[in-house]
């Protein structure tokens, strides 16, 4: 059985390119996550939403409008989108005293703002090659606050796209063996999308492994439509993951961008018709958490 797990990192729309987002939260994303909403009550869909903490102070009672539903799991995007650790594409990560408030107010925020819903799963900003190994303290700060599992590895080899189909693991190696790993696949959306606006994030092209792991994966020029975006990301992952027989596949999406691109969320509609039609089940990860067992260790 091969699960499908939407996912969103639901964050502000990106400001000037370089930065990680602009000084106040998009009304666009709401926007975007009332029709990705839809979409999913319609196809009866579960998904994650890994939500910024400021986004969601800004606009509290609209979130809690559209997510304070079983479909949905709410997790973590930290509190303010910042970097836990270093990353080619983005500027330097902050102090370990910054790691560990993005963290625990992160967590906080979601926790108050859906009393009674647990908050077990946090995805960092940018996410990396080698998710979080190595980095012990930031490990342990994310145990205390309470998260079972990490979603943080989205990036091939030397940060190149797409992310394969890596599987679930654990931080055994770094004495946390009791929180999971859940890496990321696919295209981050948002980059598949800026080849056919420059500057829209970055030159895409830098980031394309040679030879391509996934060849079908390349579109041959900048893609325009939501028929091509599905095409060139989410039917390739699930024709992959079916073919493979991996346990679960995700997809990186980013309400904001999603909403510029395809306000119709027709790709969304393409994609979970798609999921259905090759078998593969819907589910969450915190669903998926209480079903996997004896995760390797992080290598």
């Amino acid at each position: 059985m091969t699960r499908f797990i939407a996912a969103y990192d639901t964050e502000r729309l990106p400001g000037t390119p370089g930065t990680p987002c602009a000084s106040d939260p998009a009304p666009s994303c709401v926007q975007a996550c009332e029709a990705i909403v839809a979409m999913h009550r319609r196809h009866r869909m579960p998904a994650t939403f890994f939500i910024v903490g400021q986004v969601l102070e800004a606009s509290l009672d609209d979130f809690r409008r559209l997510l304070d539903d079983p479909l949905f799991e709410i997790a973590s995007h930290s509190y303010s989108h910042q970097l836990l650790r270093n990353h080619p594409f983005g500027p330097p990560a902050v102090s370990p005293q910054e790691i560990r408030e993005q963290i625990h107010r992160g967590k906080e925020v979601v926790d108050r703002a859906f009393p009674g819903r647990q908050c077990i799963g946090f995805r960092p900003a940018y996410s990396f090659v080698d998710g979080l190994c190595g980095q012990k303290q930031t490990l342990q700060w994310l145990v205390e606050a309470g998260f079972a599992y990490v979603s943080s590895m989205a990036w091939g080899p030397d940060y190149t796209l797409p992310a394969p189909l890596r599987p679930a693991t654990s931080y055994a190696d770094d004495g946390f063996a009791d929180l999971a790993e859940y890496p990321c696949h696919g295209w981050h959306e948002n980059v598949l999308k800026s080849m056919s606006k420059p500057g829209y994030w970055t030159e895409p092209r830098r980031l394309l492994a040679y030879p391509p792991l996934w060849p079908e994966a390349i579109p041959p020029k900048p893609i325009t439509t939501a028929a091509e975006e599905f095409r060139y990301n989410s039917k390739v992952l699930v024709d992959r993951a079916k073919a493979e027989q991996v346990d679960y596949v995700t997809p990186i999406w980013h309400p904001w961008s999603l909403g510029l691109f395809d306000p119709a969320m027709e790709m969304l509609d393409l994609t979970f018709r798609y999921v259905r039609e090759q078998g593969l089940t819907p589910t969450t990860f915190a669903e998926m958490h209480t079903q996997l067992h004896g995760a390797a260790s992080c290598r």
